[in-house]
């Protein structure tokens, strides 16, 4: 079989037309009205969400992480600072968002610069987590090669034992704001005319209000 032709997998999309008119002036407050249709239509995981970085080389990897937190300031998330994405962000800061909101017919692509938050921000979310998750930041060198899934269960149940009621943060761990430069919002429409409505920030980094609203080809 042809691998380029998948028969049964064809998709057809139908929704409400997406007007330049119907949205909102800056896109924090659109992804704010979007993100609350995808939570009230039951999605399992509306905040999870897909962040492609690239290395200095230009080496490009995706993985899913999960939105903690966002405001006019950016989209927040949490990490190991030694992950493949945390020394991806310390080489080429440049990262893509990518929210596919696919039973409702949307999605929401944002590029910014990712800057680390402050470690009082880090340090209050992070003693907000489960004690499970906690004493896992400290036991799991994210993106290293373990020896075996014993040996990282051995290394979790000593950590346990060295802090039984509440592990400290770790100094390699801790939170990314990804300060959006544009924001793309995607609805699916028939015969493959979907809607794109692009937010691009023209008044420079930190203009909150220095956005321009642009129509992009399907």
């Amino acid at each position: 079989m042809d691998s380029a032709h998948l028969p049964g997998l064809r998709h057809s999309y139908e929704g409400e037309p997406l007007l330049e008119s119907d949205m909102a002036d800056d896109p924090v407050t659109q992804f704010t009205l979007w993100f609350a249709d995808a939570v009230a239509a039951g999605l399992p995981e509306p905040n999870a969400m897909i962040l492609a970085t690239g290395s200095a080389g230009g080496r490009p990897s995706a993985r899913t992480v999960l939105l903690k937190g966002f405001d006019e300031r950016g989209f927040v998330f949490f990490t190991n600072y030694e992950s493949r994405k945390g020394r991806d962000l310390a080489e080429n800061p440049l990262a893509c968002l990518l929210f596919p909101w696919h039973p409702i017919r949307r999605q929401v692509r944002v590029e910014g610069h990712a800057v680390r938050l402050p470690r009082e921000d880090s340090a209050a979310y992070f003693h907000s987590r489960p004690y499970g998750s906690r004493i896992g930041a400290w036991a799991s060198r994210q993106s290293a090669v373990v020896e075996s899934r014993e040996a990282l269960d051995v290394r979790y149940r000593e950590l346990a034992g060295r802090w039984p009621e509440d592990p400290p943060v770790p100094d390699f761990w801790g939170g990314f704001r990804v300060v959006p430069s544009e924001v793309e919002f995607w609805q699916g429409q028939t015969d493959r005319m979907h809607d794109r409505i692009r937010y691009r920030l023209t008044g420079g980094v930190g203009a909150r209000d220095g956005w321009t609203r642009e129509r992009l080809a399907p």
